[in-house]
């Protein structure tokens, strides 16, 4: 049986996989869930000798079969959980994280089926992120791009949200840009500062270090992304 521990890591590379790639360097590791780089290091031996992860000197580590589903089912039941804390208990969408991340590891497969079926099997969580299905099967990423990578007169769908920083939802929940909502791109200042027209016609400027943390798409293309 694996620790929390052990199946934070692995979470955690499928993550960096999912954003930047494999292999997955020890230092990315090691910035994401606040450990030292030695600290990483070890837990990657350890993870090694369970045949979970593969390592390459000087390069990093990817998932194997295993390692990889061991993470889809642990990132399943956060997403399942936040949805849940969410839409059943009244959760604000910037406190579920946390939560999610406490309960993740020790809830059985029949919760988490019960779960799943009083939500109706949704396909996101809160912030937009996918759910791996039942089945754990690799989570396929679409064509969302992040809000600072798009220019002046662009409409675009909200269809993701970064869900790390409670701080940060906050401040986009007060301002009304959570996934579903359609913005315009009014000005890209060059001191960092992107302003946006929302559908009220009201308009928000964010700092370059949020507008990252957006994923967006082109109205065409979106679907709804916030549940229902």
């Amino acid at each position: 049986m694996l620790s929390a521990k052990m199946e934070d890591y692995l979470k955690a590379i499928y993550e960096i996989t999912q954003r930047e790639g494999e292999p997955v360097s020890t230092s990315s590791i090691a910035d994401l869930l606040d450990v030292t780089p030695p600290t990483a290091t070890s837990m990657m031996e350890k993870l090694e000798e369970r045949e979970l992860v593969e390592r390459e000197k000087y390069k990093g580590v990817t998932l194997t079969r295993e390692g990889e589903t061991v993470a889809l089912e642990v990132i399943r039941h956060h997403r399942l959980l936040e949805t849940y804390l969410a839409e059943q208990l009244g959760y604000d969408w910037a406190t579920v994280h946390e939560e999610a991340d406490t309960l993740e590891h020790h809830i059985s497969e029949e919760f988490e089926q019960r779960v799943a079926e009083l939500l109706d099997d949704p396909e996101v969580d809160p912030h937009g992120d996918p759910i791996p299905n039942d089945a754990l099967e690799p989570v396929v990423e679409d064509a969302d791009r992040r809000l600072s990578n798009h220019e002046e007169g662009e409409q675009l769908v909200v269809t993701r949200v970064r869900d790390r920083d409670p701080e940060e939802l906050d401040y986009l929940q007060d301002a009304g840009v959570t996934p579903g909502t359609t913005v315009t791109i009014e000005e890209v200042a060059p001191i960092g500062m992107l302003t946006l027209r929302l559908e009220n016609g009201e308009t928000i400027s964010l700092p370059d270090s949020i507008a990252e943390a957006i994923r967006v798409r082109a109205p065409d293309d979106a679907v709804e992304a916030s549940p229902e």
